[in-house]
């Protein structure tokens, strides 16, 4: 297992600011400890944002305008700041891959298993996991690593993500047992 760890969102819009989502503070300390375990164990973290064209993104008319690209609001939260050697890649969609590089990035790293954690289980990171899924990429979810704004919302997420694209979802201590186990 060559794995890396995809934030998706972890955004000041929508953590702290226009798309604020209540239940995300409940994932910060188990994201924290995640990006911890990684970076010690040399398992690439990489931050998958919103990033949009002002006035033009298609999204707006869903959402209203948000992380609009160069903005406060589409920069990751001070919590979760990135590091030297993490990695950004902007997208406008509700995929990491859709749009952008990430899969190039992933196929330079080598990686075969994406832990996807962040924003929302039920949108952007099960649309990152349709796209992981239709390339061949095993995927696991962190339980306590994922929120969306509801509890319907993230526990139908959760069973989509596993009933459809396979994904394991993993508790605390599993992952962090199964990541232990990776060498570098």
């Amino acid at each position: 297992m060559k794995p890396a760890v995809i934030v998706i969102d972890m955004l000041n819009d929508f953590v702290h600011g226009s798309l604020k989502c209540e239940r995300a503070q409940r994932i910060l300390d188990p994201l924290q400890q995640l990006l911890e375990q990684a970076r010690g164990a040399g398992i690439p973290v990489i931050f998958s944002n919103d990033a949009h064209t002002p006035g033009i993104d298609h999204e707006f008319e869903v959402w209203g305008e948000h992380a609009v690209a160069g903005t406060p609001g589409a920069q990751v939260i001070p919590e979760l700041e990135a590091e030297e050697g993490d990695y950004q890649v902007p997208k406008r969609r509700y995929s990491g891959f859709y749009g952008t590089d990430l899969q190039m990035l992933l196929e330079e790293l080598g990686v075969d298993t994406l832990v996807l954690a962040g924003l929302h289980t039920n949108i952007c990171v099960r649309h990152t996991a349709a796209d992981a899924f239709y390339r061949g990429y095993r995927i696991i979810v962190p339980t306590d690593g994922v929120e969306a704004f509801t509890e319907e919302d993230h526990l139908s997420g959760l069973d989509y993500l596993k009933q459809v694209y396979g994904a394991e979802l993993l508790g605390p201590d599993e992952l962090r047992e199964r990541l232990a186990n990776v060498t570098a």
